[in-house]
């Protein structure tokens, strides 16, 4: 799995359409980049310097967007983020071997796909009391952030949903906490793989450009039209697609 398969622009190009409809709600596209490096072909030291790269350009334009919207409100994440981001350096600055590294990512990826098609039939909110939400969010957030460092997964498409189950905000609010999220665990994690040397600046520029263009059209489109669960559903078919490819190279190669 270290030689690639298709062409950088063929790569580009689906890695635009990602970004367009993860950016549509929030999300920095993560959770397709990785599992679409995986397949084919990219040195998986590669992977999630790549996909975190990717995901900052995303988020970032998705953060100004949704900020100019008035969604964006940092009190719903500053808690989540005293947590996520030490320890998503910290996954970032661990070299794991291949097979450990391929294997959570399959993992997540599971949950990945299991989130989606919960939050479609899950209406409850949950009340927390003050200090057990905050243990909750620091618990939540160091994991998030670990998964962040460690594969590449910024933790927003977790987030997004906990916001919402815990009342905290609404749908718009939630997609915009997730951007934010997602751009600050991604810069956290990029930082100590740069320092490590774990990066190929030839793979990242080209894919950049690509989602640098569908973040921008995604995350303007997703701020005014786009439904966030219908969005998320159609991804996920895409997650669900990827996670049975990537099986198939994991377990019967």
């Amino acid at each position: 799995m270290d030689e690639m398969i298709i062409p950088l622009f063929g790569l580009a190009a689906i890695f635009f359409v990602v970004a367009l409809l993860y950016s549509s709600v929030g999300l920095g596209g993560a959770s397709s980049y990785v599992p679409l490096l995986a397949l084919v072909g990219v040195y998986y030291e590669w992977i999630p310097s790549t996909a975190l790269m990717l995901n900052i350009a995303v988020t970032l334009i998705g953060s100004i967007n949704y900020w100019k919207q008035g969604h964006l409100r940092m009190k719903l994440i500053g808690v989540f983020l005293l947590s996520s981001m030490p320890m998503s350096y910290l996954g970032g600055a661990i070299a794991l071997d291949k097979e450990v590294f391929y294997l959570l990512l399959w993992v997540t990826l599971v949950f990945v796909a299991i989130r989606i098609y919960w939050k479609g039939e899950l209406r409850l909110e949950f009340k927390l009391h003050p200090k057990s939400q905050l243990f909750v969010s620091l618990l939540l957030g160091a994991v998030l952030g670990f998964v962040s460092g460690t594969v590449g997964i910024g933790g927003g498409i977790y987030l997004v949903p906990l916001i919402i189950l815990f009342g905290l905000g609404t749908e718009q609010e939630a997609a915009a906490s997730g951007a934010a999220f997602i751009l600050l665990n991604s810069m956290a994690g990029l930082v100590a793989r740069f320092q490590r040397g774990a990066v190929s600046l030839e793979l990242m520029l080209p894919l950049l450009l690509a989602v640098l263009a569908g973040g921008f059209l995604g995350s303007r489109l997703g701020a005014v039209r786009f439904n966030p669960l219908t969005i998320q559903k159609i991804l996920g078919l895409v997650v669900i697609l990827a996670l049975l490819l990537l099986s198939r190279n994991i377990w019967f190669s």
